[in-house]
């Protein structure tokens, strides 16, 4: 039985191809030799540094080997990785820092000016240029393994939270183990991808590169973050290195079809195209379909907190260009419950919430047990012993088929650009800008666009507003239409009158 990712690692890649490429980041290969020398190495200088295990530890680097190196390494020492964005506001750094305590954070010499900005002390700083040189005594790795369960601590996701601090998702290794050995098994993975990467590390995408890289032998290729902005250059980059497996947020994968640029650039090695994190238009979809006729491609959904994805659905059949892509059907040992309002199990068509049960759950949220406790919760259809449930706060339905499909959010909570955002976040960095007297945030569906309505005496300049935000919040969550009100409607309740507000500034909905 496994019971460690590491075992993925141990018995698959460095097993059978050491000397293969691991990861291409850049003008360098390296082998999946060359990473566990570097993992070992890393997990030798964390535990001289913090003797603990199962604690928190922060990995403030950019997208590169270097971090993979450091999370591996901070396994193999018995402990969980968080990794942070290096280009986020300090603010928000600082929130996730201060709300998590993380035992040690690893950086480069070049960040180490910002991580000391951050407040964290000296004696918490290790430098990825001293993580070098050989490692500790297979003797000592190997306690810490007899001593780890299944349910240890594997890594922590920061995502939106509505208070202004994000909420810090906690996933173990049996939870990352089931999704991936569902991966395996139903979607014909076996190692021979090139992963063209594109998705942050520290975005939940990363867990599905990093183990189909070590159990299976899968090489990653890092893309550069400069090319996201250049699509043409992006694809050309894909060709060159014979990309045949992405997983990634449909936006970019929209910019490509609407600039047409699968005529100019040939993609002839892509053989699997999964998508997640916010709905694909079914239009964008047909075009990449028409232009890759022999891809596989899987739309895969799920919170952070259920372990990357919990259900999936290939695209095998034709769909017109106005239909939706239906989110499909649980991933195996993940069962998916649709409750009604009345926590009842809703029927055929009628909508739900979509609610997870399974070992594919995620711990809940570090250091706030109080949110975790609203969130995991009893299930409500089960009254004979203790089983827990996440509610997700998504609205979806069952179709004749049998097909998971999804309506939409019951709260503020939003999908955009693939970043699972609470609007509130917004909103209270909002209210910290001089000038404000108060604000609402509202999510256009349709136009994909954040819209934050402010109520001020004056209009703020809205280049000058947004520079502010962008002291607290990172770009993706930076409103996209600013409106400025003398008031803000209220109700009879007094509260903002949000679905008011909403009608006024968005219009009818679909």
């Amino acid at each position: 039985m496994q019971i460690n990712v590491l075992q993925y690692f141990e018995s698959g890649a460095l097993a059978r191809c050491p000397d293969k490429v691991a990861v291409r980041d850049g003008d360098r290969d390296y082998t999946f030799r060359d990473l566990e020398q570097a993992a070992k190495s890393a997990a030798g200088r964390i535990i001289g540094r913090r003797d603990v295990e199962r604690q928190a530890i922060a990995v403030f680097l950019p997208k590169g080997f270097s971090t993979i190196a450091a999370d591996l390494g901070i396994i193999y020492s018995g402990n969980c990785y968080m990794n942070l964005d290096s280009k986020s506001p300090l603010p928000r750094i600082r929130s996730i820092l201060e709300h998590v305590a993380p035992e040690l954070v690893i950086t480069s010499r070049d960040l180490l000016g910002t991580v000391k900005e951050l407040g964290v002390a000296e004696d918490r700083v290790l430098l990825v240029e001293d993580m070098t040189g050989p490692g500790p005594g297979p003797e000592v790795l190997e306690r810490r393994r007899e001593a780890a369960i299944d349910t240890d601590p594997l890594c922590i996701i920061n995502t939106s939270g509505s208070t202004g601090v994000p909420k810090s998702v906690v996933m173990n290794h049996r939870s990352v183990i089931d999704f991936m050995d569902w991966a395996f098994a139903t979607l014909a993975l076996d190692g021979s991808e090139v992963i063209g990467s594109l998705s942050p590390f520290y975005f939940d995408i990363y867990t599905l590169e990093l183990w189909l890289c070590l159990a299976k032998g899968a090489t990653v290729v890092i893309i550069p973050e400069q090319l996201s902005m250049f699509p043409a250059r992006l694809l050309e980059f894909m060709a060159a290195n014979r990309v045949s497996f992405i997983f990634w947020v449909p936006t970019i994968m929209v910019n490509i079809s609407n600039m047409d640029l699968l005529s100019k650039v040939r993609l002839a090695s892509l053989e699997k195209v999964w998508f997640a994190g916010e709905v694909f238009p079914t239009r964008h979809l047909n075009y990449w379909r028409r232009h890759l006729p022999d891809a596989r491609f899987v739309n895969l959904y799920g919170p952070i907190e259920i372990t990357v994805d919990c259900v999936y659905f290939p695209v095998e059949r034709e769909f017109g260009d106005d239909e939706e892509i239906p989110i499909g059907y649980p991933c195996r040992n993940t069962d998916i419950l649709v409750l009604a309002d009345d926590n009842r199990e809703a029927g055929p068509n009628e909508p739900g919430e979509l609610c997870v049960r399974g070992s594919s759950l995620a711990m809940g949220y570090w250091n706030d047990p109080e949110r975790t406790a609203r969130s995991f919760v009893q299930n409500p259809l089960n009254r004979h012993y203790p089983e827990t449930i996440y509610r997700t706060g998504d609205l979806v339905r069952r179709n004749d088929r049998g097909e998971l499909e999804f309506i939409g959010r019951r709260d503020f909570q939003v999908k955009h650009l693939g970043y699972r955002i609470e609007l509130g976040e917004i909103e209270h960095a909002a209210l910290g800008v001089a000038g404000i007297d108060n604000a609402c945030v509202l999510y256009d569906r349709q136009r994909k666009e954040i819209v934050l309505a402010y109520q001020a005496k004056n209009e703020l300049p809205a280049g000058a507003l947004r520079q502010e935000l962008a002291k607290f919040l990172p770009k993706y969550m930076l409103p996209t239409v600013l409106r400025h009100l003398e008031r803000l409607p209220m109700n009879a309740n007094g509260k903002i009158d949000r679905l008011g507000l909403a009608r006024d500034l968005l219009g009818p909905g679909p």
